[in-house]
């Protein structure tokens, strides 16, 4: 193992320690506007504009319904922090869920709808939560829209964990990523949304240093956090130093026995 490969998985280590690891496929269009004029299908059949939906800060998520990776997770998660939100759905804001694969049909979006309802511990109306599906040329536009890339492997897509948050005109306003959310990051990001505001995405750097502050409720900087990741950073350093002061002196042991 030559010095680079060595450093690399030392800083890959530190960095899935830290939780800083993982490439998203998402190419942020913060500031730019979702494909409003698509046509989807509702969990009735019928055609439905995108742009005749979003008309409130809108959390918009990106599966398909027979997903066997992530999808299921990320929307269990999504469920569950709603729940501890405090606007209120259909009113203050609401979720667009669409597939985006052309297969999925709207009997089996009413069945999810019902489903994810079903999981809601406060008043949760339909049409706060919606389950679309449309053609792939239509899902496709949206998504790149979005800058939300997803690709097809066998039956099977692989696409990144993320919800995308819009304001009430449809403009990208914020993106989370993950499988598992908290109410507080949802509750900042759909008042952002609502003052037409677009935050720029917290870096997974930037998260591990940033904690919430539920009396200001803004992210404040975290001393714990930022001298544990350094401490981590640190000690992967040290490591290093370790390993390859081994490897020189072994070198330099070799040399003179020759």
């Amino acid at each position: 193992m030559n010095k680079g490969t060595l450093l690399l998985s030392v800083v890959c280590l530190c960095l899935s320690v830290c939780g800083l690891g993982g490439a998203q496929e998402i190419d942020e269009k913060l500031g730019s506007t979702a494909a409003l004029d698509v046509v989807l299908r509702d969990e009735s059949g019928n055609p439905v504009r995108l742009g005749q939906l979003v008309d409130k800060p809108t959390i918009l998520t990106l599966n398909y319904f027979r997903c066997a990776s992530i999808c299921t997770p990320l929307l269990n998660g999504l469920a569950s922090a709603l729940n501890g939100v405090e606007l209120k759905p259909g009113q203050d804001f609401q979720v667009i869920t669409v597939s985006f694969d052309p297969t999925d049909t709207p009997e089996v979006a009413h069945q999810k709808q019902g489903n994810y309802l079903g999981e809601m511990r406060r008043p949760f109306p339909p049409q706060a939560w919606r389950f679309l599906t449309g053609e792939a040329q239509a899902t496709r536009k949206l998504a790149d829209s979005v800058g939300f890339e997803y690709r097809a492997e066998g039956d099977q897509y692989v696409h990144p964990g993320a919800i995308m948050i819009l304001t009430p005109g449809g403009v990208v306003s914020r993106y989370i990523y993950g499988i598992s959310f908290l109410a507080a990051d949802l509750q900042i990001a759909l008042q952002d949304a609502s003052a037409g505001q677009v935050r720029p995405t917290i870096s997974r750097i930037a998260a591990v240093c940033y904690t919430y502050d539920p009396a200001s409720r803004t992210y404040v900087f975290s001393m714990t956090r930022t001298v544990g990741a350094a401490t981590l950073l640190c000690a992967g350093a040290f490591v290093l130093y370790l390993v390859l002061g081994r490897r020189r002196r072994s070198g330099g042991s070799a040399g003179s026995a020759r």
